[in-house]
């Protein structure tokens, strides 16, 4: 098997050469696995405290998400040698889905209080971790492999 010549996928949605999308992302990941952790304590403390927590990093996550996508989508629909890769529209699909459904998590912890809904709020935060963790994988298989957003020296 012949292996690939690797060449530089430059991003159009950086600042002095340094894309946005991977800058963007860590504070909504962190927030939404923090999450997690969030809807186990409330669930075993029931301290009011974590319910607060859980719809504020529910709300960070999701919003964050959202404003980190765009950078990400100006690069998939703006780069031609990002748009052909498959990759990529498996990462996109995979976030927009992880992205709803930590959005639809936050209307329902927003409409009605947590302990009406907690178990299903759990379920969702713990799907949405699951879903951050498999376009987290993509996500890196894009930078490593495709070189997306990185300089590869020849």
């Amino acid at each position: 098997m012949a292996i690939e010549e690797r060449r530089s996928i430059i991003s159009r949605a950086a600042i002095a050469g340094h894309p946005l999308h991977p800058m963007m992302i860590h504070f909504p990941v962190a927030a939404l696995i923090g999450l997690v952790a969030a809807d186990a304590a409330w669930l075993l403390l029931e301290d009011p405290f974590w319910q607060r927590a859980a719809l504020w990093l529910c709300g960070t996550g999701a919003a964050g998400g959202w404003l980190a996508s765009i950078a990400g989508l100006v690069d998939l629909l703006s780069v031609q040698q990002i748009r052909e890769k498959v990759t990529a529209w498996c990462h996109a699909i995979i976030a927009v889905m992880m992205l709803s459904l930590a959005s639809l998590n936050w209307v329902l912890r927003y409409s009605a209080g947590d302990e009406d809904r907690a178990l299903v709020c759990f379920y969702l935060s713990l799907l949405t971790a699951a879903l951050i963790g498999l376009a987290a994988f993509l996500g890196g298989r894009l930078v490593y492999e495709h070189a997306v957003g990185v300089e590869v020296e020849s």
